[in-house]
């Protein structure tokens, strides 16, 4: 099996292998799960020396899709992603740090105008020739963020006491990325 640390090259993320999601709390009883349809990204790995890596992932906000279309155009609309004047949801790592078979990727999230720091720890899963000759490689990982943080902050309060959205947002990401030539 290949090691992480055998990893070299610049790998394109594969949208029809790979999620980019999401879960958060509603109405403090329930999660309510969602993920983005549109998002490309290019990591350049040196496994041998992490530092010298890089990753960096676009994401088209308005792609966004809970399962339920009045939900989705409300969390497009100016009260969540405002995707009108922030069509984008970016991300560029700053750092990796690799331990065993985890790589913990450090890097600038930006939602609407704010860019925060978050470390998303991804399990290397291994890597593989598909049938058609292409060599792909495999993570996942999830990080918990605030929405509150990136200026995310409706909400709406409850009779019971809480509030209809939860602040913390759960980001998870099934990645499959295939080597460039």
């Amino acid at each position: 099996m290949t090691q992480l640390t055998e990893l070299q090259g610049t790998y394109t993320l594969d949208p029809t292998h790979s999620e980019v999601g999401f879960v958060t709390r509603h109405a403090m009883v329930t999660k309510v799960r969602g993920r983005f349809n549109d998002y490309s990204g290019t990591a350049t790995i040196d496994g041998a020396n992490p530092s010298n890596s890089s990753l960096e992932v676009t994401v088209q906000a308005a792609s966004l899709d809970t399962n339920n279309a009045d939900r989705d155009t409300h969390v497009r609309s100016a009260d969540f992603f405002d995707v009108e004047q922030y069509p984008t949801i970016t991300f560029r790592s700053t750092d990796f740090a690799v331990s065993n078979d985890t790589v913990d990727v450090t890097g600038d999230l930006t939602i609407k105008d704010v860019t925060k720091s978050v470390t998303i720890p991804f399990d290397f899963n291994g890597a593989a020739t598909d049938p058609f000759g292409n060599e792909r490689i495999g993570f996942e990982g999830k990080v918990d963020v605030s929405r509150a943080d990136y200026g995310l902050t409706w909400n709406a309060a409850l009779e019971t006491g809480g509030f209809l959205v939860a602040d913390k947002v759960t980001l998870e990401f099934e990645v499959s990325a295939v080597k460039q030539a």
